[in-house]
């Protein structure tokens, strides 16, 4: 048996503050136009699993993953 067969819903739990930065990044976006809170609420996403963070010419570049 799988385990996505014995757990139907997977949801990582997400504060509405997270929520909204999550919304404002649809795509790529470079961490210094953040301003300094984002940058932190977008690293707890990074360890969260819902960012990816990707060095790109020299610079920190955040985008979502993928939602199933």
């Amino acid at each position: 048996m799988k385990i996505n067969e014995l757990i139907k819903t997977f949801e990582i739990h997400t504060s509405n503050e997270e929520k909204k930065l999550l919304d404002k990044i649809s795509g790529p976006c470079y961490v210094n136009t953040l301003t300094e809170r984002e940058q932190q609420v977008a690293e707890n996403l990074v360890r969260k699993s819902l960012l990816s963070r990707v060095n790109y010419k020299g610079s920190v570049v955040v985008l979502p993953n993928e939602k199933s």
